[in-house]
């Protein structure tokens, strides 16, 4: 196997780590002070989109881009390295029009939209000029089993009236947040099919009925661009903004899910780096008891298991997207669930490590570290807990074995076995 990256994909990475290097990171500073004082600050961002795409780094996610349209065509291995250069500043995917939820909710339009739905919401988020959100997730029901979701999506002659609330909503206090893409119940419960019940629509952000309740503080950090809950109470809209067909819900979610969770695992990684870098240097710049933190054994064991478990993540991320490239989301369905139980799993242990070699300094916000840690956790419930990943990656494994019972007994040493195999003597 060749595990190089293409000469192409490696001229994009340097040019992605010298976009963040000169334009990015002399504003990260005040990028934080902005939104730790509750403002977003699009004259920062704006800007930089604006040298990105001029660059040629825009829409480098979407393999599916038209002559027509604007951005980078890639596919999913050849942006994951991207993505993972992107991931080391948190605020950067946007400045490359890369940023989730936009990037999973452009890849909908583009397979699902109508002409007139493309021409309204697709080619404006392509330009970005907007942005949008994804509302999926109930507070009031188990919604790991996406069919127990119960907001309810009914037809009344030219409209669809939407009841129900939502909630872990990124992106509806952006600026620039325009829609929502909502999924609801559109069947009755005696359907045939539990995954023939649910639809999406296309919710404009100022439709009457549609609130922003609050920003949900996810262990005390509030999100600049939110993580909202939101409630409908008879929001209406027209029948034309119905994406895709009644009850292709869940087949829009697994379209959505794939390409998605590839990109937010390598933006994991990216982190990863960084926080080993970041406890590298501390390492090795701190002294305690007479010497260096570096000498310590404990210490180069976080350090090592680190390095090998980044890497083996990234193997495995890798491996993943190729999938996707040449067998499309259906066949890499369990490679997809792998890798995002994987990547939280690595963040949250990398991380730990790091603020641990940090000392206090690692819980403020002085570093980045803080604000990961609190992301790495938070990824062990989005896009699905581990343990559904974990159920789904078990039941795979035993259909496999099981379509073959007993082929393995071969390499047992059966008695009958044990008696021919004594040598005479």
């Amino acid at each position: 196997m060749d595990f190089e990256f293409s000469a192409r994909v490696n001229a994009l990475r340097q040019q992605v780590e010298e976009f963040l290097d000169r334009y990015m990171l002399p504003y990260n500073a005040q990028w934080h002070r902005e939104t730790m004082a509750g403002r977003f600050p699009l004259d920062i961002m704006e800007p930089l989109k604006q040298i990105a795409r001029s660059e040629g780094l825009w829409n480098l996610f979407l393999p599916a881009l038209r002559d027509d349209e604007p951005g980078t065509r890639l596919t999913n291995l050849e942006y994951a390295p991207l993505a993972e250069i992107m991931g080391r500043l948190p605020w950067a995917s946007e400045a490359f029009n890369c940023n989730a939820p936009d990037s999973g909710n452009m890849e909908l339009l583009h397979l699902f939209a109508t002409p007139e739905q493309r021409a309204q919401w697709l080619v404006p988020l392509l330009e970005g000029e907007i942005r949008s959100c994804f509302a999926m997730s109930e507070p009031d029901v188990a919604s790991s089993d996406a069919t127990n979701i119960r907001t309810s999506i009914r037809r009344e002659g030219d409209e669809y009236v939407l009841n129900g609330r939502k909630w872990f909503i990124t992106g509806p206090l952006h600026p620039l947040c325009r829609f929502a893409i909502v999924m609801g119940v559109t069947g009755d419960d005696d359907d045939t099919s539990v995954h023939a019940r649910h639809s999406m629509v296309i919710v404009p952000m100022d439709t009457p009925g549609m609130t922003i309740v609050r920003n949900i503080p996810i262990l005390h950090h509030h999100a600049i661009e939110g993580q909202c809950e939101i409630v409908f109470r008879n929001c209406r809209v027209p029948v034309g903004n119905l994406l895709g067909a009644e009850g292709e819900g869940f087949a829009l979610a697994q379209a959505r899910l794939g390409p998605g969770r590839v990109h937010h695992c390598m933006r994991t990684i990216g982190q990863c780096e960084l926080a080993l870098d970041l406890m590298c240097e501390r390492a090795l710049e701190r002294r305690t008891f007479g010497r260096q933190v570096s000498a310590n054994a404990n210490v180069q064991d976080w350090i090592a298991q680190s390095r090998v478990e980044i890497d083996m993540a990234r193997l495995l991320v890798l491996k993943a997207a190729a999938r996707l490239d040449s067998h499309g989301n259906k066949a890499a369905k369990v490679d997809v669930s792998a890798i995002k139980l994987v990547a939280a799993q690595l963040q949250t242990r990398v991380l730990d490590r790091a603020i641990q070699v940090f000392g206090a300094m690692g819980l403020t916000s002085d570093t980045p570290l803080a604000y990961l840690y609190t992301w790495g956790r938070a990824l062990h419930f989005l896009d699905g807990p581990d343990e559904v990943h974990l159920r789904l990656i078990a039941r795979d494994e035993l259909a496999r074995v099981g379509a073959n019972l007993g082929r393995n007994t071969r390499y047992y040493t059966l008695p009958e076995q044990l008696d021919r195999a004594v040598p005479a003597r």
